[in-house]
């Protein structure tokens, strides 16, 4: 497991990985033909494609507060579900990634949620010995969208089964729960852009200081394949409007150099986005200790 960091002005950011797992390759580029996306990534007999559960933690030295973001998929899964989606924690996991960076759960103070599907908050919860369901991080406030947590309660059919009760019903009624407002500030170089194409009011956390700036792509760009404009996920809720947060953000990165942390791409940790004829094309693959 080669977990890298970097320290920005105020900021040490560290990469957590939380497992690996697979999803349909067909679902996770929606209307384009798996004769293009199968020449760019792996996939496998059932026609999944291995995807990562990368986070974020930021521990500001300013603030002293340690963000994380997102947290993985978590491990209260029976066998069926953890066959249909391959979860794989040997690879990493959640508790393994914060050790080896020297932190304890209860080292955390807040987590950022970009949403609430199972593969971004199910690490929040585990059960114990004795089968009761505890919080992961004790000392830590949760922060989500006050729409996107009213979405994870009274989901569409379609995207019920992303939601499970195990996951939303424990940070819903947690005594130390933060609804905050699309554009949220966490403090100054820690604030969130909103989406709504995925799901809605999912938050994308923008680090910037030392003139540079870190974006936390969450599922708007889950991996680095789905850069040009039209591989949008068949997940996503509304596409359209996907596609349209694509070109908003990417022009945005293109013109100030941002830097693309990449939550679900198996290979790729942070990426740098050009123009060229028109389209948005992959400029540099890094890690984070290259930025």
């Amino acid at each position: 497991m080669n977990l890298s960091h970097i320290s920005l002005g105020h900021f040490d950011l560290y990469s957590i990985e939380t497992g690996r797992f697979r999803l349909d390759g067909g679902a996770m580029f929606g209307v384009v033909p798996k004769t293009l996306w199968s020449r760019a990534i792996d996939v496998d007999d059932k026609n999944r494609i291995p995807m990562a559960m990368r986070c974020l933690l930021i521990k500001s030295n300013k603030s002293g507060r340690t963000y994380l973001i997102d947290n993985g998929s978590g491990t209260k899964f029976n066998d069926k579900f953890e066959d249909i989606y391959q979860l794989d924690h040997e690879h990493s996991n959640l508790l393994s990634s914060l050790s080896h960076h020297g932190f304890d759960p209860e080292d955390i103070t807040d987590v950022i949620f970009s949403h609430l599907h199972f593969d971004h908050c199910g690490g929040t919860t585990y059960y114990d010995e004795d089968n009761n369901l505890q919080h992961q991080f004790p000392n830590a406030t949760y922060h989500v969208t006050e729409r996107h947590l009213e979405t994870a309660q009274n989901p569409n059919a379609r995207e019920k089964a992303s939601f499970l009760p195990d996951n939303i019903e424990p940070i819903a009624n947690w005594d130390k729960l933060n609804t905050v407002d699309e554009y949220h500030t966490y403090e100054k170089g820690l604030d969130a852009l909103p989406v709504n194409g995925h799901t809605i009011s999912q938050q994308l956390p923008r680090i910037t200081a030392d003139d540079k700036t870190i974006v936390f792509m969450a599922d708007l760009v889950p991996t680095h394949i789905h850069l040009p404009l039209p591989w949008v996920m068949g997940y996503d809720m509304y596409p359209v409007k996907t596609l349209n947060e694509k070109q908003q953000y990417l022009d945005q990165a293109v013109e100030n150099d941002w830097f693309l942390f990449l939550e679900h791409d198996a290979e790729e940790e942070v990426i740098t986005a050009s123009k060229e004829n028109g389209k948005y094309v992959v400029d540099e693959r890094l890690r984070l200790n290259d930025i």
